[in-house]
């Protein structure tokens, strides 16, 4: 799943969903659309922001469909959960309100620019400004949102899954710490070699589809911030049998940290490296 940021620097509410309406329409005309709105106003009147990624205070509101087919509201959840909600049913989704969100963003007034983290394809005053056709293509070249259920989702739909028997599944999430004495680590943050990870990234799929008795498998691993306890990496086999499901699963998240370039910088509180110069 896609998602696209919007959120408003100086605008009205007007011009803001006027630009949100443009780019859902859009986006609706390529496939299921959810709409994610965030409000940062909690009980007490305040504002809050706790993570450097989707995890935030405040109250999520989210509808699925076009047109929206219902609407989820005083959630209790974090952006990041309701993503992972929408990610198993739609193609895209748009999160309205929230900076410095890491996916592609539209920002909607005359104080446009982008904050720390944020990567900005569109700054607009308006909706008659927007270049949908340049925001489109953007938006599907960046990484796309996955989460377990969204690819158990897809294997599922495999034109081979008469034939299966088995899921197995790998979960890899940043831990805290190796050992009790150790410094705690914030975040680990994930770079790519553009353009050869994702190709070694899809020959492994390959190469693992491959081998008698399996039928799909996906691979993903996330860049960018990814904070203490939340998901890195997934692994899903759709196979035959349990056996060469279990022993695929293993194999795939072995080679790919093996065979496909990616860089790590661990942040504690007490330092920062990364971890291929420490190594």
């Amino acid at each position: 799943m896609h998602v696209l940021g919007v959120r408003e620097a100086g605008a009205d509410d007007g011009a803001l969903e006027s630009v949100v309406d443009r780019v859902v329409d859009r986006l609706a005309e390529r496939g299921r659309v959810g709409v994610v709105r965030y409000d940062a106003t909690i009980a007490d009147g305040t504002h809050a922001r706790e993570s450097t990624t989707t995890t935030l205070g405040g109250d999520v509101t989210y509808d699925l469909g076009v047109d929206g087919d219902w609407t989820a509201s005083g959630t209790g959840m974090s952006v990041g959960d309701a993503l992972d909600s929408l990610a198993t049913d739609c193609e895209y989704a748009v999160v309205v309100g929230v900076p410095s969100l890491q996916y592609p963003s539209i920002v909607v007034g005359p104080s446009a620019a982008a904050e720390d983290g944020e990567t900005v394809i569109a700054a607009v005053d308006g909706p008659s400004d927007l270049e949908l056709d340049e925001v489109v293509t953007a938006l599907e070249e960046a990484e796309p949102h996955q989460s377990l259920e969204s690819l158990v989702a897809r294997v599922k739909r495999s034109p081979r899954a008469d034939r299966a028997g088995a899921i197995a599944t790998f979960t890899g999430r940043v831990r805290a710490k190796d050992s009790a004495d150790d410094a705690p680590t914030q975040y680990l943050e994930f770079e790519k070699y553009e353009g050869v990870a994702d190709e070694r990234m899809a020959a492994l799929e390959t190469d693992l589809e491959a081998r008698d008795g399996i039928f799909e498998v996906e691979l993903y691993h996330r860049t960018g911030i990814v904070e203490d306890g939340e998901d890195i990496v997934f692994v899903v086999v759709l196979a035959g049998h349990r056996e060469e499901a279990f022993r695929t699963v293993e194999d795939g998240i072995n080679r790919l940290k093996d065979e496909v370039p990616l860089f790590k910088k661990e942040v504690t509180v007490e330092d920062e490296f990364w971890v291929h110069e420490r190594s």
